[in-house]
């Protein structure tokens, strides 16, 4: 269970949230709903649906609540603006990573906009679920989601009925799910979060289309790519697996990617260029991660670099795609994520916001936790040097 100066905190910060985003609503009624939505997500209340979170805030029934949700007038998008700028401003960092990855909600029905018997990494296997792409931000003080963009399968949205029952705005139209992330990238770049790389897995690494965006931003990348992806090294044009045998035993090195819930995550690691690809700035790469087992599994990965970066600094950037698995777990855990009661298009990204904002929230309150229990350091016994 939380301290008494843990609850405080989060409450603080979180009245802190609530005034940075009250512009954002017209209506003194909307910002009081705002605050309070906020306040019951990083509650301790068992499950933050509708009943639950409105007895936690002393509602007598949930329709405030799903009405501030679903139907009153405000711009999901605005506030999710705020959010990226909270974010920069509480763990911004130039060299900090852009991960983008997708996650299920599983659903009962066939009224939640965007719903479908489709593949879920969560569940691991088909479900009814929606899918959500997300895009996350970590940096050295830590990590939070930045981004969130509901993927709206062909069938939805050729479907006038479904689409104006969901309210699904008229703009919207198909889009794979790396269009999707190319443009949350592009809403990032927009508004100058600061970042030098991006991570993601084969989903998005093995899409030419969303590896060549990366090269035209100037965003360096350590991408998955699917065993199948062809790759031409020399004359030979192949699948990545069919190019195993021709890496030597002295290309591999054993390095961790970061700390796990076991201790390190140490991998063997071979790193090949592309010497017909090379820029003058930066250089094209193949990357393996072999696992130490007898038997050993391969994970394969496109890189766009730097000239001069270290495999140290290419392997820890693609170790680095576990903190939007963190970022998940501990949103639908502590911020109620997954637990939304909503089937429109609105209600939908509004809640996936504020959710995000109270994650934000905790995440921030962490870092500065991180931060002043951290040993300093004395400059002298330490053997540093001031500049020259």
């Amino acid at each position: 269970m939380p301290t008494i100066e843990q609850v405080r905190g989060w409450g603080g910060e979180i009245e802190g949230i609530a005034v940075r985003i009250g512009s954002r609503f017209v209506r003194r009624e909307q910002r009081l709903h705002a605050g309070r939505y906020l306040q019951g997500l990083i509650s301790r209340v068992q499950r933050k649906n509708g009943w639950q979170l409105a007895e936690q805030l002393g509602e007598v029934t949930p329709v405030n609540l799903q009405h501030f949700i679903a139907r009153a007038e405000w711009d999901a998008d605005a506030v999710r603006d705020d959010l990226q700028s909270y974010v920069v401003e509480q763990l911004g960092d130039a060299e900090a990573v852009l991960i983008v990855d997708e996650t299920g909600f599983l659903k009962k029905g066939l009224k939640s906009v965007g719903v479908k018997r489709q593949y879920s990494g969560t569940a691991g296997r088909i479900e009814n679920c929606q899918i959500g792409v997300f895009l996350a931000y970590r940096s050295l003080h830590g990590h939070a989601l930045l981004d969130r963009a509901l993927y709206l399968p062909r069938e939805w949205a050729d479907d006038t009925e479904r689409r104006t029952e969901a309210k699904v705005p008229e703009g919207v139209t198909f889009a794979t799910k790396q269009a999707l992330a190319r443009d949350m990238l592009s809403r990032a770049l927009a508004a100058k979060v600061p970042a030098s790389w991006v991570t993601a897995d084969e989903v998005y690494g093995s899409d030419y289309n969303f590896r060549r965006f990366c090269e035209e931003n100037r965003l360096s990348y350590v991408l998955a790519i699917s065993s199948t992806t062809h790759l031409a090294l020399g004359m030979k044009r192949f699948a990545v697996r069919k190019h195993l045998a021709e890496i030597p035993d002295t290309a591999w090195q054993r390095l961790s990617c970061g700390a796990g819930s076991k201790g390190q995550r140490e991998y063997d690691w071979a790193f090949v260029t592309w010497p017909h690809h090379e820029q003058k700035t930066h250089v094209r790469g193949w990357l393996v991660r072999r696992s130490l087992e007898q038997s050993p599994e391969h994970a394969y990965y496109f890189t766009y670099a730097p000239r001069g970066t270290t495999l140290e600094k290419i392997v820890q950037v693609a170790g680095s795609r576990w903190a939007i698995e963190e970022c998940f777990e501990q949103a639908k855990q502590e911020t109620g994520l997954d637990e939304y009661e909503v089937r429109s298009w609105a209600g939908w990204h509004r809640h996936m916001t504020l959710s995000m904002l109270a994650h934000a929230a905790l995440a921030a309150l962490r870092a500065r936790s991180s931060a002043s229990s951290a040993p300093k350091k004395n400059a002298r016994s330490s053997g540093s040097r001031s500049p020259k």
